[in-house]
């Protein structure tokens, strides 16, 4: 591989509570998952971050999720696929709203939390993501797990289906993320998802919470915004990726 994406969890706000330094990560990152008022985000965040990502010609995509701002997304649940489909085209259509004004589109499309994990494996919850995708446009990407149902079902489809890896996150030697209530689930160490990001973005491989090493070849590296420093980490994880010889670019 020659070339990354770095994305990020961006608009993770709700009126004056902000939990991402979006404007710092819109320097840094090629791409910019968009919380789009389900797990967190309002209109007024929505159209900030499209406007600052649009400046800095940062792609936007929409981070699509379960209805549950209380969770911050991250509970189980369950929601009949009719239901997720209309929800999910909601979001996008949202979200494509303030993309539009700001002289951008929305680029891609990806899960979050909850959704996330569950699409990995769920038939039916992936193939509603699916039908939500292609309800509000039959030709975003759609971001995810290597291996997962959802982009097995996005490939047939016809949606272009792209992988991403998780610096951050420790991996189960099935190649999943291990769950957030376990330990060592959060790759704390600045350090180790330096050399994480470098491993993934150039071998596709990494070591599993096991200590096997494990194949996960990814387009896309996510950083997640909302850890401590995750600006300065972001920036040496860029900076790291340059020096290895890759171009940092993003994928839609």
């Amino acid at each position: 591989m020659t070339s990354i994406d770095l994305n990020a969890d961006l608009g993770e706000g709700f009126g004056r509570w902000r939990l991402t330094d979006d404007e710092r990560l819109l320097s840094v990152v090629t791409s910019a998952n968009v919380a789009c008022g389900f797990h967190a985000g309002d209109a007024a965040t929505m159209r900030r971050v499209c406007e600052l990502a649009a400046e800095r010609g940062v792609t936007v995509g929409a981070q699509v999720s379960y209805r549950d701002l209380a969770g911050f997304g991250r509970r189980a649940m369950d929601v009949p696929p009719a239901e997720l489909a209309a929800e999910v085209a909601y979001q996008i259509g949202a979200l494509e709203v303030f993309a539009r004004a700001a002289g951008a589109r929305v680029a891609y499309v990806k899960p979050h939390g909850a959704l996330y994990n569950r699409v990995v494996h769920d038939e039916e919850q992936a193939g509603a993501v699916i039908e939500g995708v292609l309800l509000a446009d039959g030709s975003l990407p759609v971001l995810g797990l290597p291996g997962s149902r959802l982009l097995d079902l996005a490939r047939k489809a016809g949606l272009p289906a792209v992988t991403e890896a998780f610096a951050d996150r420790a991996y189960t030697e099935a190649g999943t993320l291990v769950p957030r209530g376990r330990d060592g689930a959060v790759v704390s160490d600045p350090e180790a998802v330096v050399e994480r990001s470098v491993e993934l973005a150039r071998s596709g491989t990494v070591t599993a919470h096991s200590g096997a090493r494990i194949e996960v070849r990814a387009r896309s590296l996510c950083l997640h915004g909302d850890t401590p420093g995750a600006v300065e980490l972001a920036l040496r994880v860029r900076e790291r990726l340059v020096a290895s010889g890759l171009t940092v670019e993003a994928f839609a």
